[in-house]
């Protein structure tokens, strides 16, 4: 099946927050941030912005009606700053006014005198000064300890990654108005629309059922709309409700880069210690995650660290431990993999320094140390349907890896200013959210009498074909043609107590709610239909819209039996709830188990870089990927190439720089670089591994939307290996992401 979505995309038909047709007397906002990282707030000046022509209203802490405070986690972030900044950015002031280009003006007329404090932008000098967001967190696995006299190869390194701009082609943005009985409507470009109700309620001093939040789609979000669309909303939100006109707030491209946080920098010590067959004996980390001002999600992307932290392998004994830190940056958020992809690069660093020192192959130690069946990762859960030797050797046959290898030191023996270089990334990445709570979902389906279906989850579309697979699920469980259903908008009052569209889960939450729905719904009308030919249901079934009696034709439509069950008087709405079964996580012993499934796969990396200029090309990532039973080939396979550019582009080009006290300096399209059509690979390829998906996967299909951003990583070690093809002086170190300019200096180091 197509993705329903894209013709309207390509056409420009796809309606965004800021594409809704505005009511009559709608104000706009914009917001004033504080222009130093660190500081009290001694004065604020707002009487000359407050006269420009056509300004409504400045509003600031001292407006909020309920509680000026929009922590989801942990409540520890104003919705606005009171007595004290804590990045630059933070929103201090909202201007609204009769224009966005008015409410823009007077935002630059806004003064505020701040006496600065001491500013803090790195994660190690944060931990020394003891200003941590939360407890730091450790999870073991055997004896470290002891494991140690028992290694016979050692390694110690420090490896540093660095953070990622969403960069959603949509920025944050939000409308809202008043509906009855002094209630609010918010149109939010959120991934998660019980979190916008919640907090704006909190702010706004009301229950909950008196906001409605309504969300049609996202133009991207990458875990960016996960938590920071809420500040926003709850702007917009407040200034309608005081003034009691609709308001909109839609930040400028620069503001949205300037103020919201980013991917975690995390900066990390290692330690690893291998037998003298290469088996990886006992492993240990400590990590240093850069939060920023608040807490935001960096409790819950530290614990995805913690448990991906071995990456695809099992290692009896490990300790790692995860610091979070508090700076005065923007708080940093969810993005795609949420913390994940951090640990993974540090264990994948730990085995090529090991590699490097002993002059081997990293790809004997990968394969002697993958994940097998029953095998315990360090979070207390075995390992289930461990597919990563089997998509391992399926690469090296598939591919023909060893053939790549000599292709690879041939090209380097005949060239001197090219060099080729080529690494492998496994993945092993855990699907459900490891909050346990929220993984919970429920649905509402809709038969009209004219045999059409209304569907509403808390799914959120946001490119990536979320919709198109739950109408897919209806479709299938109905028997009837799509173009039947209609997939309404994410809203708060249809379906309420929604968790976000996040952690890769959001096909098989709301999708396993849907499911259920429909097949209580079928079963109402199986019994109208036994009615109608005086059988038993077992006898009957619904196929090609249409009623069929032991696979013969009973001449019953899809219609006629609607259409009967309705005069009948059946029931044809239902609401599906869907927990996913079996998850539990103690975190009084850090142990449990935390995932539905696994997802697993192998990509192959091959690079070509000018070592003259220190530019590189990707020619080839070659792909065996765990899909399960794929319900949506196109889609999944669209899924994994857009993680992996993400991936690629992370560990090369993606370099979010800030100055010492606290400025980006990466803040417009010209100073921060993301993969364009030419820094893409020239070449993907993805075979699926021929398995069956798990039970708990909607339709034995596995997610896709997080796991493949982990490939990407290979990138950085086939740069490696490049470099060192032509400088083998070069001292391997691990510092992403690796930019041309860096990799011109290892070339040429001495």
């Amino acid at each position: 099946m197509k993705n329903i979505d894209s013709k309207n995309h390509v056409t420009g038909k796809s309606v965004y927050v800021d594409d809704i047709p505005i009511q009559a007397g709608t104000l706009f906002g914009a917001v004033f941030g504080s222009p130093k990282a660190h500081g009290r707030i001694l004065s604020l000046g707002t009487t000359e912005a407050e006269l420009l022509e056509g300004v409504v209203k400045i509003f600031t802490y001292k407006d909020i009606p309920g509680r000026n405070q929009i922590g989801g986690i942990i409540e520890d972030e104003p919705l606005f700053a009171e007595n004290e900044v804590h990045f630059i950015g933070q929103p201090i002031a909202l201007v609204v006014a009769k224009s966005e280009i008015i409410a823009r003006k007077a935002v630059k007329l806004i003064n505020a005198e701040i006496e600065e404090l001491e500013v803090i932008t790195d994660a190690r000098e944060a931990k020394e000064k003891g200003n941590l967001l939360i407890p730091s967190r450790t999870f073991k696995l055997g004896d470290v300890e002891n494991a140690w006299p028992k290694c016979d190869y050692i390694f110690e390194g420090k490896v540093e990654s660095g953070g990622q701009e969403h960069l959603y082609i949509e920025t944050q943005g939000s409308y809202a108005y008043l509906t009855d009985n002094n209630s609010i409507k918010i149109h939010s470009s959120t991934q998660g629309a019980t979190l916008v109700q919640k907090i704006a309620a909190r702010v706004l001093g009301l229950p909950m059922h008196r906001i409605e939040v309504d969300v049609a789609r996202l133009g991207g979000g990458f875990g960016g709309k996960e938590d920071q669309a809420t500040p926003y909303a709850c702007m917009a939100a407040l200034a309608s409700f005081l003034i009691q006109k609709p308001v909109k707030v839609i930040l400028h491209r620069l503001d949205d880069i300037l103020m919201t946080g980013k991917r975690h920098p995390y900066s990390t010590d290692f330690k690893i210690g291998l037998s003298e067959n290469y088996r990886i004996l006992a492993y240990q980390t400590t990590m240093f995650q850069n939060g920023g001002a608040a807490s935001d999600l960096s409790p819950a992307i530290m614990e995805r660290t913690l448990f991906h932290s071995t990456g695809a392998y099992f290692i009896p004994n490990t300790e790692v431990t995860v610091h979070s830190c508090k700076t005065n940056l923007p708080p940093n958020t969810a993005f795609r993999g949420f913390g994940a992809p951090q640990g993974m690069f540090v264990i994948e660093s730990a085995i090529a320094k090991a590699a490097c020192e002993l002059n081997i192959s990293k790809r004997l130690i990968q394969e002697t140390n993958f994940l097998k069946e029953g095998n315990q990762f360090q979070y207390g859960q075995l390992a289930e349907n461990a597919n990563i030797e089997k998509c391992y050797y399926s690469a090296i046959k598939t591919y023909q890896v060893n053939e790549i290898e000599k292709e690879v030191e041939g090209f380097n023996s005949k060239n001197t200013n090219y060099k080729k270089g080529m690494a492998i990334m496994p993945v092993c990445f855990g699907i459900s959210f490891t909050k346990t709570p929220m993984n919970q979902a429920r649905a509402l389906v809709h038969i009209y009498q004219d045999g059409s279906v209304g569907i509403s989850t808390g799914a959120v579309e946001m490119g990536q074909g979320v919709n198109t697979k739950l109408i897919q699920v209806a479709s299938q469980v109905f028997s009837i043609n799509p173009g039947r259903i209609k997939i309404e908008t994410t809203n708060t009052t249809r379906v309420a107590n929604t968790s976000p569209t996040a952690a890769s889960s959001g096909a098989d939450l709301n999708g396993n709610a849907l499911k259920i729905a429909c097949t209580t719904l079928l079963k109402r009308l199986k019994s109208t239909s036994s009615k109608m030919l005086s059988c038993d249901a077992s006898e009957l079934s619904i196929e090609g819209e249409k009623v069929l009696k032991n696979g013969k034709e009973t001449g019953i439509g899809w219609n006629k039996l609607v259409e009967t069950a309705f005069l009948g008087r059946v029931c044809l709405t239902e609401n599906g709830h869907y927990a996913t079964p079996v998850i539990h996580f103690d975190k009084t012993k850090e142990k449990g188990y935390p995932f539905a499934y696994h997802v697993y796969g192998v990509a192959i990396v091959t690079v070509t870089l000018d070592c003259i200029r220190g530019i590189y090309e990707f020619d080839d990532v070659k792909i065996i990927h765990d899909f399960g039973n794929s319900m949506n080939t196109a889609i999944d396979n669209g899924q994994v190439e857009g993680a992996l550019v993400q991936g690629i582009g992370w560990v090369t080009m993606e370099e979010v720089a800030f100055s010492k006290d606290g400025k980006l300096l990466s803040n417009s399209l010209s100073t921060y670089k993301v993969p364009d059509i030419y820094s893409v690979p020239k070449n993907i390829e993805i075979i699926p591994l021929i398995v069956d998906g798990p039970e708990l996967a909607l339709l034995r299909s596995k997610a896709v939307g997080e796991p493949p951003f982990m490939y990407g990583i290979g990138a950085y070690f086939a740069l490696t290996k490049a470099i060192r093809a032509f400088n083998p002086n070069y001292k391997l170190d691990f510092d992403a992401p690796l930019t041309p300019e860096k990799v011109l200096l290892r070339l040429y180091q001495k």
